[in-house]
């Protein structure tokens, strides 16, 4: 089982940001093929990543994945501002106690550790929810010229002219930068089983494992 431990907001916290997001979706910038939304029911906050985790591993990291968002009592959130990562992942931030996050999440990181998953090198300590890819070569790249009517600066701030993925991102980037969501407590961390490319619109396929309180 391809397996990841996740905060998942709840649907109130989601349907306020499906709602601002709505209004960036219809806009030039958002309408754009260039951009590739992600299905609501894959936004949440990634703890940690522990790959493909056989079947008989997956009660001990259970069991790990418990006690340790035992010693981690509930805390609040809110998705906050947004931004883009590499020129290509479209992200929504968070705020609130976001030490109390970093912490759930390098416990999660210890229990896959300790239960013999994968190894999740990827920076955390930033938790994000994404919502979006700029498609790689949706349109070629344009050759940018000082000169004028030649594609350049000049060009790129008239009516009509074409906006490049950098464009695109940075429009819907500014668009959300506002952005803040109700604050929720988050009360527990889920592991989810995913199917890459078995979900809507080819995305991936998440199912629920298990639902693991936190506190005492």
């Amino acid at each position: 089982m391809r397996l990841f431990a996740a905060v998942w907001p709840p649907d109130d916290v989601l349907d306020h940001l499906d709602l601002a997001l709505a209004s960036v979706r219809g806009g030039p910038a958002g309408s754009s093929t260039a951009i590739r939304w992600s299905a609501r029911e894959t936004w949440h906050l990634t703890a940690a990543f522990y790959g493909d985790v056989p079947d008989g591993a997956v009660p001990a990291l259970t069991a790990d994945l418990a006690s340790a968002a035992q010693e981690i009592d509930p805390y609040p959130l809110a998705l906050r501002g947004a931004g883009v990562f590499s020129h290509r992942t479209m992200w929504v931030g968070v705020s609130g106690d976001v030490d109390a996050q970093r912490a759930l999440t390098a416990a999660c990181v210890d229990a896959g550790a300790a239960a013999g998953a994968h190894e999740d090198l990827r920076p955390r300590d930033r938790a994000h929810l994404t919502v979006g890819r700029i498609r790689p070569g949706s349109r070629p790249p344009r050759r940018r010229s000082s000169r004028p009517g030649r594609g350049g600066p000049e060009m790129a701030g008239r009516p009509g002219a074409p906006a490049d993925d950098d464009d695109v991102a940075t429009g819907v980037a500014r668009a959300l930068a506002v952005y803040e969501g109700p604050t929720w407590l988050v009360q527990e961390v889920v592991l989810v089983e995913s199917r890459p490319g078995a979900g809507r619109g080819g995305g991936p396929l998440y199912t629920e494992v298990e639902r693991l309180p936190l506190g005492r």
